[in-house]
């Protein structure tokens, strides 16, 4: 039976300078660092989410022929890939120390139905939304 997501991949350009992105500019932490042979392993994570890892992985690794490494190269440099939703307590605030350590916002902070939402990049192209849910809006409905 699932349990859960426990690892999820995030394509990245260049490995160490994602793994920089992720922990001096958002604050995560490293949870692997591993040579592989060829390929190198890096996880990071959320301090307050330790069951959750994003895998960092290189477009030129192993697992992706040269025709697909190319074709996801041209997508992330794009920036039309999103990466995910990141929850804050506080997204006026996260998007000003972010933005004040150099996090490339395309939206800033607004209101939305669901609460407030920012948008930004990490260093390869990805986007990410940082999402302040509102508390007037019952998650557990079935809105369907």
């Amino acid at each position: 039976m699932i349990k859960g997501l426990a690892i999820s991949t995030v394509w990245t350009t260049d490995q160490q300078r994602t793994k920089a992105f992720f922990t001096e500019k958002l604050g995560f932490e490293v949870r692997t660092d591993l040579a592989l042979g060829d390929m190198r392993w890096i996880t990071v994570g959320a301090k307050d989410q330790p069951d959750l890892e994003l895998a960092l992985m290189s477009l030129d690794g192993p697992g992706l022929d040269p025709e697909s490494a190319e074709a996801l190269k041209k997508l992330v440099a794009k920036g039309v890939l999103g990466a995910g939703v990141f929850h804050t307590d506080d997204c006026r605030g996260d998007y000003a120390a972010f933005k004040a350590r150099g996090v490339e916002f395309v939206q800033e902070p607004k209101e939305r139905p669901y609460g407030i939402e920012a948008i930004f990049r990490d260093d390869s192209g990805n986007w990410y939304s940082l999402t302040e849910r509102s508390e007037e809006l019952d998650f557990s409905k079935d809105f369907g």
